[in-house]
């Protein structure tokens, strides 16, 4: 059995919409945009398992939360990426290629700076976790036997103890990240959840129409084929029938 530590005291340290479970379970899960059970896939084997949302405190929170927790030593990747923020791409950007400037290396998200973590707390994530993406994947069953795979290949836990960060956000005497800095990051975020939620209601709008346009097909399908086969019994099967009736 592989070895187990201590997480840091009253971990999760960083608070927000997340599930808990085995703290001693060596894989975290982000479910990037997509709800689903949290609490099953904790019940699955996790030790954490929630969404994000942003590429910037987001992913913050959740290497926050990781590093502090020595015992995981796998983060999943799973759930549909977030429109705009692509946090699931940044937050793999960052495992691999770390921050330069401020801003996460090969990150295509509309914000992607980190603020509150150090060069040393990215350099631990890097060490301590490797990245597992099934990406778009929303199936609990797939998801847990993903899980159970990563728990017989547990490492054990990562030397050093948990390292801890503290996580500003704004109204607490500090800035989480570029966004609340700078207005013009607000107005380009603001922006994005506006286009992030009318293209949901056009993917909805489409759906619908589509459901509609393929309800009229069939029922213009069906017609035709009625039509046909009144037709054959006209012209082929009724005249057959009528001289047999007359013999």
């Amino acid at each position: 059995m592989a070895d187990k530590g201590e997480p840091a005291a009253g971990w999760p340290i960083i608070q927000g919409d997340f599930h808990t479970g085995d703290p001693k379970s060596p894989v975290g899960v982000v479910t990037m945009g997509s709800h689903l059970d949290e609490q099953a896939i904790c019940n699955a084997g996790a030790a954490i398992a929630g969404s994000c949302k942003t590429e910037n405190l987001g992913l913050e929170k959740i290497l926050a939360n990781i590093i502090s927790n020595p015992n995981i030593r796998f983060v999943l990747t799973c759930g549909t990426e977030v429109k705009g923020h692509l946090s699931g791409q940044s937050l793999i950007a960052l495992h691999q290629s770390g921050v330069d400037g401020g801003k996460i290396v090969g990150s295509k998200g509309a914000i992607p700076f980190i603020e509150n973590l150090t060069a040393d707390n990215i350099k631990r994530f890097q060490e301590q976790v490797e990245i597992v993406d099934i990406m778009e994947a929303e199936d609990i069953g797939a998801i847990s036997a993903k899980i159970n795979e990563l728990k017989a290949r547990d490492p054990g836990v990562f030397p050093g103890g948990p390292m801890v960060v503290e996580i500003k956000e704004e109204g607490d005497g500090g800035s989480a990240v570029a966004a609340t800095a700078n207005p013009q990051f607000l107005e380009i975020e603001a922006k994005l959840d506006a286009i992030e939620t009318k293209l949901e209601f056009v993917n909805g709008e489409m759906t619908q129409r589509v459901g509609r346009k393929v309800g009229r097909d069939i029922g213009i399908l069906y017609g035709i084929v009625a039509g046909l086969m009144t037709y054959v019994i006209v012209t082929e099967l009724l005249p057959k029938l009528l001289e047999i009736l007359a013999k």
